[in-house]
């Protein structure tokens, strides 16, 4: 890693496997944490408020879950700006693919994916 994370690496590596797996024993209360902590994550990677985990919820309630996959999409695209401006390999197809998980009813994926592309901006990809 040759720069300083701006968000602390204890906090935002989480292990993939544990977090699907807490996300459907939970019947996805989980995979709502975890989307706000992946969008604070993000925000800090951008050093700006890029991503609103109300805005998410009130959208995504209120358009019945349309917000949510265009959310997915917009995670994905800013994923891959961090990865582009810090000189990681970027995943071209990281957005279609979350969009596809989201349209397809499987977005606790799209998270895993998510997750594992943040867990490399740290050098760490634990399993579970």
């Amino acid at each position: 890693m040759n720069h300083n994370p701006p968000y602390p690496a204890q906090e935002a590596v989480i292990p993939v496997g544990v977090a699907v797996i807490l996300t459907i024993v939970t019947c996805g209360l989980y995979g709502l944490w975890w989307q706000y902590k992946q969008m604070e994550i993000l925000n800090a990677w951008h050093g700006r408020e890029e991503y609103s985990f109300l805005t998410y919820l009130i959208l995504s309630f209120i358009t019945c879950g349309i917000y949510a996959v265009y959310y997915e999409y917009k995670m994905a695209q800013g994923i891959n700006e961090i990865q582009h401006r810090y000189g990681y390999r970027v995943n071209e197809n990281l957005a279609l693919l979350c969009v596809l998980l989201s349209i397809c009813s499987v977005g606790v994926l799209s998270l895993a994916i998510q997750q594992s592309d943040i867990n490399d901006l740290y050098g760490e990809n634990p399993d579970i």
